[in-house]
Order: C-alpha cells, then sequence, then structure tokens
C-alpha cells in the first residue's frame, strides 16, 4: 500500500505538482493527427489539468497553443482558422500557428504592432510521428524527441487510437502492468482452446513469478508461468518512464503492442493504444481487436459504476462470458474505472503478483521528488537504444535466462 502522502504525489499532474513537473519532461501525446485538417476547427485538448486547443494551418504545419485568447479569455477553439493562423470571433485578434501575435484590430493603428509584441499566447513546440501529435508542455528548452522503433513505420504497419476513461492515469498504466490479472480479467479472449498462439499459456499459471532488469529509461519485467509440460513461459514487458507498457502479444515478436496512460487531469485519462508490425501490414491477427470503433475515443458507451459499465449479467449467469465485457479493452476501462475516479492505495492489500506495480511506484514517486527538486529526472534519449525496445515472449526450459530472448 501507499500512504496517502505518496498517493497524492504518485496521482496528481496539474502545474506545479510533483508529478506534473516530471511529466512536462517528456514529450507527451496529444492528440491523433487524422484528427488535424487543415483550416478546419481548432480541437479542445485537455493536458495534465490544462487546456489547449490542436489545429492545422494551411500549409499543414500544426499549432498547439493555451486555450483562452489573452485578450478577454474567449476559448479559441471558437475561432476562425485561415491563413495559418487562428482569428478569434471576439474582437478579431489573430495568431500564428508559430505563436506570434499577428494582428489586434482593435488598437489604434499608430501602436498596434507595438502592442502586439507585448502580448503573450503560450504556445508549445509540437512534433508528429506514429500518427500522434506530440507536444512539449515543458519550459525551456525541449528533450530530445525519443527516436521509438514505431514512429516511421508506414500507415499499413500502424494503428492508433485511445479511450478516455473516468479514472487517474496511474490506474490505467497498473491495469498495463499487472500481468497476473491476464488471466482471469481476460480468460474469454485467452482461453488457449481458440488461441494458437502463445498467449493462451497464461491460463495454465495464475501466479507468474517476476523478474527484472533495470534499464536507463525504466525496466523490463519477465512474468515466469510454469507449464504442465515443465517448460515455463515468460512473458518480458518492457516499462518505459513514465507511461509506456510495451505488452507481449503472444506471437511473433515483430507483432507489437504499446499502450501508454497519459494524463488528461487527475480523474481523467487518455489510454493510448499502438498495435504496429516492424516488418509487416498489420492483418486482422496482429490486431486482435474490433476496430470498428471512434479511433479518438474507443471508450465511448462505457458507462459508469452506476450500470456497472454496460456489464452483461445474463452473460455471465449463462456461463458465455466470464466478466460481462466482450472485448478486453473494455474489461481494461472498466475494473480501472470502477476503483474510483482516484484510486485510495491506502486500503490495499498487495501480493507477490504486484511487484512491478510496486517497483513502478518507487520508480515514479522518487522520479518525481527530484522533479519538484528542479533536478532532470527523465532518462537522457540520446543515450537509450530506442529500436531494441519491444516486448517479447517465449516458451523455454524451466529455469531458462529469458534475458537471452532476442528482442
Amino acid at each position: 500500500m501507499l500512504s496517502a502522502e505518496d498517493n497524492e504525489t504518485i496521482t496528481r499532474t496539474g502545474p506545479g505538482t510533483a508529478m506534473g513537473k516530471l511529466m512536462r519532461q517528456f514529450w507527451t501525446p496529444a492528440i491523433r493527427s487524422a484528427r488535424l485538417v487543415a483550416d478546419a476547427a481548432p480541437e479542445r485538448v485537455r493536458l495534465l489539468g490544462q487546456d489547449f486547443v490542436a489545429f492545422r494551418a494551411s500549409n499543414g504545419q500544426a499549432g498547439f497553443f493555451d486555450e483562452r485568447c489573452p485578450h478577454r479569455g474567449v476559448s479559441l477553439s471558437l475561432a476562425r482558422n485561415e491563413n495559418g493562423e487562428l482569428k478569434c470571433i471576439y474582437h478579431g485578434w489573430k495568431f500564428h500557428v508559430s505563436g506570434k501575435v499577428a494582428e489586434v484590430p482593435t488598437e489604434p493603428a499608430a501602436t498596434r504592432e507595438a502592442f502586439a509584441q507585448r502580448v503573450r499566447l503560450r504556445h508549445y513546440p509540437v512534433r508528429e510521428a506514429g500518427g500522434i501529435l506530440w507536444v512539449w508542455l515543458g519550459d525551456g528548452v525541449p528533450a530530445e524527441f525519443p527516436r521509438l522503433n514505431w514512429l516511421d513505420l508506414p500507415p499499413e504497419q500502424l494503428r492508433v487510437r485511445l479511450g478516455v476513461i473516468p479514472c487517474n492515469w496511474l490506474q490505467g498504466l497498473e491495469g498495463q502492468l499487472d500481468s497476473a490479472h491476464v488471466g482471469v480479467l481476460h480468460q474469454d479472449q485467452i482461453n488457449p482452446q481458440k488461441r494458437s498462439d502463445n498467449i493462451g499459456k497464461v491460463a495454465f499459471d495464475s501466479a507468474p513469478r517476476f523478474d527484472f532488469e533495470v534499464m536507463p529509461y525504466g525496466f523490463r519485467e519477465a512474468a515466469l508461468r510454469s507449464l504442465p509440460d515443465g517448460s515455463q513461459y515468460a512473458r518480458v514487458r518492457e516499462f518505459v518512464m513514465p507511461y509506456y507498457s510495451y505488452i507481449p502479444r503472444g506471437a511473433r515478436n515483430e507483432r507489437q503492442h504499446l499502450t501508454i496512460a497519459v494524463p488528461v487531469d487527475d480523474t481523467t485519462s487518455a489510454q493510448w493504444d499502438v498495435y504496429y508490425n516492424l516488418e509487416a501490414p498489420l492483418t486482422l491477427e496482429d490486431l486482435g481487436v474490433d476496430f470498428d470503433v471512434n479511433p479518438d475515443d474507443c471508450a465511448v458507451g462505457l458507462g459508469s459504476i452506476d450500470n456497472r459499465f454496460g456489464q452483461n449479467r445474463e452473460a455471465m449467469s449463462s456461463g458465455s462470458s466470464f466478466s460481462g465485457f466482450s472485448s478486453i479493452r473494455f474489461e481494461d476501462f472498466a475494473v480501472n474505472s470502477a476503483q474510483g475516479p482516484i484510486a485510495d492505495r491506502t486500503i490495499e492489500n498487495l501480493s507477490s503478483s504486484d511487484l512491478p506495480i510496486v517497483r513502478t511506484r518507487r520508480m515514479l514517486l522518487q522520479a518525481a521528488r527530484s522533479a519538484a527538486r528542479g533536478e532532470l529526472a527523465m532518462p537522457d534519449a540520446s543515450t537509450v537504444d530506442w529500436s531494441a525496445i519491444r516486448a517479447v515472449d517465449e516458451v523455454m526450459p524451466a529455469g531458462g535466462e529469458w534475458r537471452a530472448l532476442p528482442r
């Protein structure tokens, strides 16, 4: 369990908080690139408890501003998007995609230019890669952009979506770091009688043993399960600070699934899913999910605890469903949200299956405290071989060395 003080520290990400300072040392996934259309309406984006607008100018360049017009505080989501500028519809103030104040027509012509130079609308550096618009919300010079090995894949090898769920970001991250729940919560989907890949083997051992390898960016974690024939099934995850979890997919190592748990605010989070194949176009088998959903919010219709998130109790009673949910991600979203807006970690009784979560909490708390002291707590991106980061899984002899598995 955590103390109440530590739980506050690790969950709060707004401006001025310790975890908020840590988060702002990293490039943050903000919005799917495809959602921004040249000269179309700006999109409202909420991240880390702050409100922004994102838009695409006529030339294709993306801009990311504080939401409020610096004149009278009107939301710039109402602004006209034309000629590479946002024009506030209230008084016509114009802001170039670069953040420069381009025009203040309510000021006399003689002083207009000088006045415009004094006005400040905070804008933020952005990068587009992997179908995502990333934003730098920190102060000073942006950190080096991490060259994750899927960012430059062609569209046919990459699918990105997110679900917005009503709970703190850490609940989503911890759910993706919890290997023990896979064989219980997701047992309908990973039934070994229905699957030909490795993931069904988690059903043979509900109490995995864990081993870790500390990395500059986080850690590698092996969940080791005993199999009936005396061998062991090793599922090797990568955790990359502060919110990335590379999930073993149960088949070829080029088939990858990454989740990113991004704080919207303290009681809302965006749970990103990145499905990709490093060597070939994605297939339905690669995806393993129904993509006939809104990619900008695949949690639409999730509901709340008041209606049990749409849980099908009849299917549970008939034996056709263990959890009452039809998809793995809805199962995740429901149990994460059912912990409450911010989980009370002072009442937990953790077991050996929670070792990855305990390790992650310690790592995050240490980094947040360093950030609160004004120290650089993120890894130096230039020292990390991002191309090597991927999840793997393999059936191997009992006692075999999982670190020797090819990445």
